[in-house]
């Protein structure tokens, strides 16, 4: 690890004057990086969680490869759930697969508690790893937020439309709030331990919240993560939020106590700081872009860093994650051209 720590992605997120705008990509480690792919030909993806060693490496990788100004750990939002009794397999080609999914109240009252130090301590040792040892950058820490997760738990699995989760949600209103109460505390717990043990901030994925509309956010879902947010704010790192296809609710977010606001490609920086986004903005070039001649991805991503560098607080990202067939070194060019154009800027 090099005594010269860049804590450019930090100030961002802090709204302050950076001398270029930061990077990092969601999913930037694996996937799409040979290395790890010869890595997950012997070992699956908690295999590879398991072992600190091994996961540091597939976390660091692309922080020497790209050249990017944050690191994001490796796992999965699933890690923490099989320490509530949740039964998941990540299946190939599929995603995370529920054995037993919520159907009751009862099944929710069931469910258990997250100690972090038993359960999840290899995540926690992968951290203290990279934050004392490796990392001449910020370490991310992350977790899935009660709604994503309820809707894995409910489904089963991933899902197109999420119709047993909203009907869970609109008809079982007793045993919906108790399981966001119950997801809630264990994002809480999880997100601090991660914290104490070295992660400089934090982001929150809400990943399929978009398929509630605004007035169904405000009542079923925004007083859990209000009270996430709120106390994970007492330990003074960077919260950030991230969701996909949830434009509409991007000023709902904006009124949690966070403070990065993540877009995904469907919302134009400067029309999310039109609609009153004044916090610091994370996003948000569209992945498949990525797949497009360096001209179109040189062009698409001026476009975005002349609206992102009108005001301090602005952190270049995908509007999603990285996928498998995206070129490694198409990311590394990508890094260094938001790092010289804004430079010069």
């Amino acid at each position: 690890m090099s005594n010269q720590f860049n804590d450019t992605f930090l100030q961002a997120c802090r709204g302050e004057a950076t001398n270029h705008v930061p990077v990092w990509y969601m999913r930037q480690a694996g996937r799409s990086q040979p290395e790890y792919r010869a890595i997950k030909e012997k070992y699956s993806l908690f295999e590879i969680t398991h072992q600190p060693e091994l996961c540091a490496y597939v976390t660091r990788l692309p922080v020497e490869q790209y050249n990017v100004d944050a690191a994001i750990l490796y796992k999965d939002i699933m890690t923490p759930l099989p320490s509530l009794g949740v039964d998941v397999e990540i299946k190939s080609g599929i995603g995370p697969v529920i054995s037993n999914p919520i159907k009751s109240l009862q099944d929710v009252e069931k469910l258990g508690e997250i100690n972090p130090e038993d359960d999840v301590a290899y995540v926690l040792d992968t951290i203290k790893l990279l934050t004392t040892e490796q990392l001449n950058v910020p370490l991310i820490g992350f977790a899935g937020a009660p709604f994503t997760l309820a809707s894995y738990m409910i489904e089963g699995g991933p899902s197109r439309n999420y119709n047993k989760t909203k009907a869970f949600m609109y008809a079982e209103p007793k045993a919906w709030f108790t399981l966001m109460n119950k997801l809630g505390e264990m994002t809480i717990t999880y997100v601090k331990a991660q914290i104490k043990a070295g992660v400089k901030a934090v982001q929150i994925f809400d990943s399929w919240v978009g398929a509630l509309n605004v007035e169904d956010y405000r009542y079923f879902i925004k007083p859990i993560m209000n009270r996430i947010f709120l106390e994970l704010r007492e330990e003074g790192v960077p919260l950030i939020m991230f969701g996909v296809g949830a434009s509409h609710l991007a000023l709902e977010w904006h009124d949690l106590p966070l403070d990065v606001v993540g877009l995904d490609w469907r919302l134009p920086v400067n029309e999310a700081r039109d609609k009153g986004i004044v916090k610091t903005v994370q996003g948000n070039l569209d992945p498949a872009i990525l797949l497009a001649t360096w001209e179109v991805i040189e062009e698409r991503t001026k476009a975005i860093l002349d609206e992102g560098i009108k005001q301090p607080g602005y952190i270049f990202n995908l509007g999603h994650g990285v996928f498998p067939e995206v070129n490694p070194e198409t990311l590394k060019r990508l890094t260094s051209f938001v790092h010289e154009y804004t430079a010069k800027k």
